[in-house]
């Protein structure tokens, strides 16, 4: 059975890191496309990062580029998402997801298949 775990949300002062993690069961990570998205609340899921299966390709979000950067670690069947220089609106409901592809990942969130049940980051002083 697939499944995704994720784990490493929490409260966190502005300007603090958060290091989110994804533990992927049933599959491996290395032949799925992975993907990072938020919901905060009363807005829609937007992506925020992902991982191409093919060639590690990445794409990041300008809304957090410079700042999150998204890893894979194929021992461990585990991506992450290290979050630097949080702000008040990175607050959100962050989500795993895989997808089934070996086209370079995208943020486009109905390419996903898959999807953990997330993880709550709170940005705040």
């Amino acid at each position: 059975q697939l499944q995704l775990v994720e784990s490493g949300g929490g409260l966190v002062q502005p300007g603090g890191s958060l290091t989110l993690s994804c533990a992927a069961s049933g599959f491996t990570v290395d032949y799925y496309a992975m993907g990072w998205f938020r919901q905060a609340p009363g807005k829609e899921r937007e992506g925020v990062s992902c991982i191409s299966s093919s060639d590690e390709s990445t794409y990041t979000a300008d809304s957090v580029k410079g700042r999150f950067t998204i890893s894979r670690d194929s021992a461990k069947n585990t991506v992450y998402l290290q979050m630097n220089s949080l702000k008040p609106e990175d607050t959100a409901v962050y989500y795993c997801a895989a997808a089934s592809t070996w086209y370079p990942c995208t943020a486009v969130e109905y390419e996903y298949d898959y999807w953990g049940q997330g993880t709550q980051v709170t940005v705040s002083s």
